[in-house]
């Protein structure tokens, strides 16, 4: 009974970790930087949330968002987190 109750905890946690990565995949798109400066390890869970993070931060700087917006968005998505 013990581990059920940690097992929601663990998922949790793992959630919020990719949500993070995410995140930190979208400000670096929207300060301009390169999907290049991808700090995780190619093919793996943590560089997939990274640069799906990172695509729609250039996607929405492309669509004309100004970066106050994109900020604003950012702020949101970390509150929501």
């Amino acid at each position: 009974q013990k581990f059920r109750n940690q097992e929601p905890t663990m998922r949790k946690q793992k959630r919020d970790q990719s949500h993070r990565t995410y995140t930190k995949g979208y400000q670096t798109a929207i300060a301009g930087r390169s999907l290049s400066n991808c700090p995780y390890k190619e093919n793996t869970l943590m560089s997939d949330n990274w640069s799906r993070g990172w695509r729609e931060g250039r996607k929405d700087l492309w669509s004309g968002c100004t970066t106050s917006v994109c900020h604003q968005k950012l702020g949101n998505l970390i509150l929501n987190s």
